[in-house]
């Protein structure tokens, strides 16, 4: 059985001489050919124009802002979506050339260690998202005795490191092969030297990167929604906590969304173990399995292009920095700039 997906492609350790007989669906295989492309294209590229768009919302305004907790975390998702989608156009290539890799043994290794640190990495930081609201919105008095700012940029920094970790059986592991049986001459797969790395994949794949971040993402949001539910019961003054409530409902929406979109892949990778280990076994499982592999990666690559849309349509906070940035960027808002500059250095001059 062959699996060919882009977040973990993987080969049995002897493929069977009659690897093709289960191949009932060849008409689906060659649309795929035709059709997975042009969509991976079209999300890579307004993914990347999206995640760039949040960055430079974020980064780039001409008044220096310090960045708030919860920008720090949608900054570097915006990033972590970013490298992710880096890694997309090779894989359309690959799978426009019917699967055979054309950018050699290196890259194999890079691209899709990168990819895979990033699945990583993005499921870390929506339960960190999570875990900071949690703190604000149910220990609001807990969270204010320690420096949640410094406490974040920490958190970033340690879940790029663990997502990097996590990666390098993908680098060690990944390479070019020859699979003559399947008419391959060159495939860029993940080889497993032993059975026991099936178990560690999985483990380490559906367990550490998504089942225990899963249960600290629901116990998280579910003490979050109660503590919500609770205010809205209890009359507050105007304008109290309207900041927080839309931070909150922007971030609750794009967990909501990760989930989604990611909770396929982490199925059908179950599904996979389950064949490898004989749990499952037949022709049906083994084309059902890499068919949805495939349809499961794209719902993963349409996370990294959905977030940038939920910040516009839900982040009304982000809609206003938005708005703020491009008046700034105008030529009328250069210009006030520029006066601005010009008097408070001719004031500074006059001081002196």
């Amino acid at each position: 059985m062959a699996t060919w997906s882009p977040l973990e492609s993987h080969l049995s350790l002897s493929p069977p001489p009659n690897a093709t007989s289960c191949d009932n669906v060849p008409e689906v295989w060659a649309m795929l050919h035709r059709v997975l492309p042009t969509i991976i294209i079209t999300i890579c590229s307004l993914g990347l124009l999206g995640n760039l768009f949040v960055l430079s919302v974020f980064l780039l305004p001409l008044r220096r802002q310090r960045l708030s907790v919860a920008e720090i975390y949608l900054a570097n998702l915006a990033a972590s979506d970013l490298v992710f989608i880096l890694g997309l156009p090779f894989w359309a290539e690959n799978i426009r050339n019917q699967f055979q890799w054309p950018f050699g043994d290196a890259l194999c290794r890079v691209v899709n260690g990168m990819i895979k640190a990033n699945l990583f990495i993005s499921i870390f930081l929506v339960v960190a998202i999570s875990q900071d609201r949690y703190q604000v919105l149910v220990h609001p008095m807990a969270s204010r005795r320690y420096p949640r700012r410094r406490w974040a940029l920490a958190s970033c920094a340690l879940i790029w490191l663990l997502g990097g970790l996590l990666s390098v059986p993908t680098f060690v592991h990944r390479g070019i092969s020859t699979l003559p049986e399947l008419n391959l001459t060159v495939v860029c797969v993940l080889r497993l030297p032993h059975k026991a790395w099936y178990f560690m994949r999985i483990v380490e794949l559906n367990v550490l990167g998504f089942l225990l971040p899963l249960v600290a993402i629901i116990f998280f949001n579910y003490h979050i929604l109660s503590s919500l539910w609770r205010r809205k019961a209890v009359p507050q003054p105007r304008g109290a906590g309207s900041t927080g409530g839309k931070t909150t409902a922007l971030i609750l929406t794009l967990v909501a969304a990760f989930l989604l979109c990611w909770a396929p892949y982490h199925s059908f990778a179950l599904l996979d173990f389950l064949f490898q280990m004989n749990v499952v076994q037949g022709c049906f499982w083994e084309n059902f399995i890499d068919l949805g592999l495939q349809v499961a990666n794209f719902f993963a690559f349409i996370n990294s292009c959905l977030n940038p849309i939920l910040y516009v349509l839900v982040g009304r906070l982000f809609r206003t920095k938005a708005w703020e940035l491009y008046k700034q960027c105008t030529p009328r808002g250069l210009a006030s700039a520029a006066t601005s500059s010009h008097n408070k250095d001719s004031h500074i001059s006059w001081r002196n």
